[in-house]
C-alpha cells in the first residue's frame, strides 16, 4: 500500500487567498473539518471557479473516505485549469485508492512530467506500478526514491510492504526497521513486522512500542496499529490476557473510525436469496460470458484462501494474479443491485462478463488458460458470477467460524474489512456470508467447491487432489509443494504461504476464548453446526 500523509500543501501559500479560505485551510491542518466543510461551501458558494478550494474541498472528501465525490471534484478543478499540477497529483492518489492502478499512473505521467524528483510522485507510481503486478519495475522506482530522500520513513515503510510481497522477507524487515530508526512511533511499521508472522518482538521492541503508546500526542493511526502489534508480541508470549488488551483496544479504536453498519450485508443477503430462485437462474441459463478462464476464491479473510490460491497457482496452466476489485465495482454499476440484477437482458449479461475479462486483463502476466481472483468478499456477488460468467469455477475458502473469526479481530487490514473491528460484527458477518453460501448450494447444488481449512491440514493430498478435479485441472505433484511456488503476494498470508502446510493456525483462538462471548452469541446456531449447514440457512435456501 501507498503511506503518504494528508495533502496540506496549500498551507503554505494561503497568504494570496481569501480569509475564509485561510480559515478552512488551517481547519484543515488541524483536522477539524466540521469547521472546514461549511467554510468551503460558502467559498465555492460566492466563487464556484476557485480551483484552490475545489482541490481542497477534494482533499476533505478523501479524508472521510469519500473518493468518488475527490475525483467529481478533482476533475471539476482540471477542467478549469489543466495546468493545475497539485490537483492532477492528489486525481493520481485518488484514483489509487479507487482500485484504478492504471488510471493513476496515466495521470503522474503528466505530473513527474512537471514535477520529476518529487519523491511523494515517485512513491505513489512504485505503489501503483505493484498494483498492476509490475513489482520489479515498482522495486526500481521505491529505489531510486530512497537515493533521493532517504529520511523518508513512509517510504521506507511502502518499499518493505513491495519487498515483502515478492519474498524478499530479510530485505523487507531491514527496510521496516529503517522506518523504525526514522521514526520509533511509526505504528505502521510495527504492525507490517508483526504481520509478517515470523517476527518475534525482544524486550526492547515492546519498550519502544508501549513508550510510543504513552505519548498522548500519539496519531490514532500509530496508536491503533502499534496496538495490534502489541497485541502480536504478547500471543506469542502466551500471555493472553494482555495480547487480548491490546487487540481489543486497536479493534476499537479503529471501529470508532469507521462507518460500518452490520445490516447492510444482511440486507444485501436477504435481497439476493429473495431474489435468486431456483427458477431464476433455470430462466437465465445459457446466458452470459462462455469463458472458463477465471477462478474465483472467496469467502471469509483469513480461512485460508491465500494457501488454496497457492496450491492452484502452482498448477501449470493457473496464474496467480491477487485480490481483484473488478467484481465489486461492476456489482456497483447495476442499478438496485443486487435485486436490479433480475432486469439485466441476456446481451447486459454477457457483456458485464466481457468486461471483467476486459478488466482483469491488466493483472495478467502469463499465457496460462486460468487465472485466479481471489478477492474473499466476493462471495457476496456469487450470483451474479453465476449469471455474467457461467463457466468460472467457484471455490468457497471455508475455517472454523471461532478460528476466522478470532484471527480477523487480531489481523489490521490496510483497507476494507470494516466489519472485522468488532466481535459481534464479526460474527454477524460470516453468519450473513454462510446464509448465501447455503442458498446457491441449495438453488445451484454443485455450483460451489468448497475447501475446508481444517480439512486440508489434516488430508492435504486428498484435498488439493479434489480441489484440482473440481476446477477441471489434472493433478500435479508441485501442488502439494506449493510453498517451494515462487510467486508474488499480497495478503497478510504471504509469508505463512512460503512454508510447508502446519495446524497450528487451526486452534490459536483457544487461549483467548474466555473473551468470545460476543462472537460466540453473534454467530448462533452457525457455530453450533459447523462444518454442516444448520437449519435456518436450508430453510431460507430452499425458497423458490
Amino acid at each position: 500500500m501507498v503511506t503518504m500523509a494528508p495533502d496540506q500543501s496549500w498551507i503554505a501559500t494561503t497568504g494570496r487567498y481569501h480569509p475564509r479560505l485561510i480559515d478552512a485551510a488551517m481547519a484543515m491542518n488541524d483536522n477539524r473539518l466540521n469547521i472546514a466543510e461549511p467554510l468551503l461551501r460558502q467559498h465555492l458558494k460566492d466563487d464556484p471557479f476557485d480551483v484552490s478550494a475545489i482541490r481542497m474541498f477534494a482533499e476533505l472528501a478523501g479524508r472521510i473516505g469519500r473518493y468518488k465525490d475527490a475525483e467529481s471534484l478533482l476533475r471539476r478543478a482540471l477542467e478549469l485549469s489543466p495546468a493545475f499540477t497539485p490537483a492532477r497529483a492528489n486525481l493520481a492518489l485518488v484514483l489509487y485508492r479507487l482500485n484504478r492502478p492504471t488510471e493513476a499512473i496515466a495521470e503522474l505521467d503528466a505530473v513527474m512530467a512537471d514535477e520529476p524528483d518529487d519523491p511523494g510522485h515517485v512513491n505513489l507510481r512504485a505503489a501503483a506500478m505493484g498494483r498492476i503486478g509490475n513489482f520489479g519495475d515498482a522495486i526500481e522506482l521505491y529505489e531510486r526514491v530512497l537515493e533521493q530522500a532517504p529520511h523518508q520513513p513512509r517510504i521506507w515503510l511502502s518499499y518493505g510492504h513491495m519487498l515483502k510481497t515478492v519474498g524478499r522477507q530479510a530485505d523487507g524487515i531491514i527496510a521496516y526497521r529503517r522506518a523504525i530508526t526514522l521514526a520509533p512511533a511509526l505504528g505502521e511499521a510495527w504492525w507490517s513486522l508483526a504481520n509478517l508472522k515470523t517476527i518475534r518482538f525482544d524486550d526492547a521492541d515492546i519498550a519502544a512500542m508501549q513508550a510510543g503508546l504513552a505519548d498522548g500526542s500519539l496519531a490514532v493511526e500509530d496508536r491503533f496499529h502499534l496496538d495490534f502489534a502489541l497485541g502480536k508480541a504478547f500471543e506469542d508470549r502466551c500471555d493472553a490476557a494482555t495480547a487480548f488488551r491490546h487487540y481489543d483496544a486497536g479493534n476499537r479504536l479503529r471501529r470508532s473510525t469507521l462507518g460500518y453498519d452490520p445490516d447492510d450485508a444482511t440486507r444485501l443477503v436477504d435481497r439476493s436469496i429473495a431474489t435468486c430462485t431456483r427458477d431464476f437462474f433455470m430462466a437465465r441459463a445459457g446466458q452470459g460470458h462462455q469463458a472458463m478462464d477465471p477462478i474465483f476464491i472467496l469467502g471469509m479473510p483469513r480461512a485460508g484462501s491465500t494457501l488454496v490460491e497457492q496450491i492452484l497457482a502452482s498448477h501449470s496452466l493457473v496464474e496467480g494474479t491477487s485480490e481483484l476489485p473488478d467484481m465489486p465495482t461492476l456489482a456497483r454499476s447495476i442499478d438496485d443491485y443486487p435485486a436490479g440484477i433480475a432486469a439485466l437482458s441476456p446481451d447486459r449479461l454477457r457483456a458485464l462478463g466481457a468486461d471483467y475479462l476486459q478488466r482483469t486483463r491488466v493483472q495478467r502476466r502469463t499465457n496460462r488458460p486460468f487465472f485466479i481472483d481471489k478477492l474473499p468478499n466476493n462471495w457476496a456477488h456469487v450470483p451474479l458470477i453465476h449469471l455474467i460468467l457461467p463457466n468460472a469455477r467457484i471455490i468457497d475458502a471455508r475455517r472454523h467460524p471461532l478460528g476466522c473469526c478470532f484471527s480477523n479481530f487480531k489481523q489490521h487490514f490496510a483497507r476494507g474489512q470494516a466489519f472485522s473491528y468488532g466481535l459481534d460484527d464479526m460474527g454477524r458477518y460470516y453468519r450473513d456470508y454462510v446464509r448465501l453460501m447455503a442458498h446457491i448450494d441449495a438453488v445451484l447444488p454443485g455450483r460451489i467447491h468448497r475447501v475446508s481449512y481444517e480439512a486440508m491440514v489434516d488430508d492435504t493430498e486428498h484435498q488439493v487432489r479434489a480441489l484440482l478435479a473440481a476446477c477441471g485441472l489434472d493433478f500435479e505433484p508441485a501442488c502439494l509443494a506449493f510453498h517451494k511456488t515462487e510467486r508474488a503476494v499480497r495478503t497478510a498470508s504471504s509469508e505463512q504461504v512460503r512454508q510447508p502446510i502446519f495446524r497450528e493456525g487451526t486452534e490459536a483462538w483457544k487461549p483467548f476464548e474466555p473473551w468470545l462471548a460476543p462472537l460466540k452469541t453473534a454467530l448462533g446456531d452457525v457455530l453450533d453446526h459447523y462444518p454442516a449447514v444448520p437449519p435456518f440457512a436450508q430453510g431460507r435456501a430452499t425458497a423458490r
